[in-house]
């Protein structure tokens, strides 16, 4: 539980309540990125100076971290198709500009030989505003569990929508984000 009590000032309150508003945002934007794959994106969701590794620090470093986890080097193994769903998020203020988090979600994920997995997870973030917007410090990834999924969702004929609902859609292949970093390499769905 949070020791931050519930300020009086109308003021306060309402920077209160910015600063919810502005970090529950934050992994809802994450999810969003990396289901376009906006490494990008992801990266600016962090304060400049973000801990990358052991030894590097700043969003560039952050960027290549995130590029060797999911394997984008690798095609066998990159994940290629993540779709976070957010659920329960928990915040508690820190002070006027700092802030720790716990978000539960679910994600399904392709990797890049078709197989698809989800995975039940808990972030453990740290939050900080630097500039007026409130960014992620850290995020810690945990698994409850991760688990194969039983039949293929790609591969299906297209989904004629609201016909049909049963197929493959549009997405991610669609997205310019996800155009651009793919080019003509773009997997098939």
């Amino acid at each position: 539980m949070s020791d931050d009590p519930v300020p009086v000032d109308l003021a306060a309150r309402l920077d209160r309540l910015d600063a919810y508003a502005q970090i529950r945002q934050l992994p809802s934007r994450y999810a969003a990125a990396l289901a376009a794959l906006d490494l990008d994106a992801m990266v600016a969701l962090y304060v400049p100076d973000v801990r990358a590794g052991r030894d590097t620090y700043g969003r560039e470093a952050l960027k290549a971290s995130f590029e060797s986890s999911m394997y984008l080097d690798q095609p066998g193994k990159a994940v290629r198709i993540t779709i976070l769903h957010v659920g329960n998020h928990v915040i508690d203020l820190d002070g006027p500009d700092h802030a720790t988090g716990r978000v539960y979600c679910h994600g399904e994920m392709q990797r890049g030989d078709g197989t698809w997995f989800h995975q039940a997870i808990h972030y453990g973030d740290t939050y900080a505003r630097v500039g007026g917007e409130w960014l992620f410090v850290r995020r810690k990834h945990e698994l409850f569990y991760g688990v194969p999924l039983g039949e293929r969702p790609n591969g299906q004929p297209p989904a004629a929508w609201p016909a049909d609902d049963v197929g493959t859609g549009t997405l991610p292949w669609r997205l310019d984000s996800w155009q651009a970093y793919w080019g003509d390499e773009q997997p098939e769905p």
